[in-house]
């Protein structure tokens, strides 16, 4: 059976500011975007799961941020919405561990969850200055703790299943991975918080291709674009309104 990618709208964050998105671009301006689960199917592992949105409740006490998700978007909803029963789901991936994308592991109760080890490792003591987004807060448990029994660290590159990859991307945070899908006609990377945009991934007049404003290490960002460009592949965004738009990768 070929491998097929759905798209799945967990929630919209609104306000953000462009440089936060586009790396010292867009100054003044403001840009509101999806939180975006994905969902594989087809693998010989049974429905994967790519990430698992952001915890609605926390985003303006804890995140300053005005977040909102209709009933259906929530993510155990939004697989049964295409026919998966969350029990069913053997595997879920964190492209990394930032608030926004690793809220809801728990709801899979049955799923591995594959993280790579430096990202625990940062997760657990990050910088000051990303405390907020990997929930390192007085008064919080970081919410990918919930899954925290269900882990399973790897170490860089490491094969899931036929057809499916997963891609150390350092830059954004400092395990940021992605996943190359072997789809029936195309390559794909979900590419995680490494590209928001396409914008990011199509650059402009100055750049082959933007970073996002929130990094550990511009070199290795750098470094992760060019491995990107070697994988010979269609890259999907975190957080464009047009993978949303699309929903199926096939």
């Amino acid at each position: 059976m070929s491998l097929k990618i759905t798209a799945l709208s967990v929630g919209r964050a609104f306000g953000l500011q462009r440089p936060a998105i586009t790396y010292m671009r867009g100054w003044g301006l403001t840009i509101d975007i999806p939180l975006i689960m994905f969902v594989i199917e087809g693998s010989a592992v049974g429905p994967i799961v790519v990430d698992t949105g952001a915890d609605v409740g926390r985003a303006e006490e804890f995140h300053r941020l005005r977040l909102t998700q209709e009933v259906g978007e929530r993510p155990d909803e939004a697989v049964r919405g295409i026919g998966i029963d969350p029990a069913d789901v053997r595997i879920v991936i964190n492209t990394h561990l930032h608030w926004d994308h690793s809220s809801h592991n728990h709801l899979f109760p049955n799923a591995e969850v594959l993280i790579q080890e430096r990202e625990l490792d940062f997760a657990r003591r990050p910088v000051p200055w990303q405390n907020r987004q990997f929930e390192v807060l007085d008064g919080l448990d970081p919410a990918w703790l919930r899954g925290a029994d269900r882990i399973r660290a790897v170490d860089g590159d490491t094969a899931v299943t036929d057809g499916v990859t997963l891609v150390s991307l350092p830059g954004h945070t400092p395990g940021s991975q992605g996943v190359l899908v072997e789809a029936e006609s195309t390559r794909y990377l979900i590419a995680g918080d490494c590209v928001y945009l396409y914008e990011n991934w199509e650059g402009d007049t100055e750049a082959d291709h933007i970073p996002s404003g929130f990094y550990i290490d511009l070199v290795s960002y750098e470094q992760s674009f060019e491995r990107i460009e070697s994988f010979d592949c269609e890259v999907i965004p975190s957080h464009d309104p047009k993978v949303i738009a699309r929903r199926i990768f096939v």
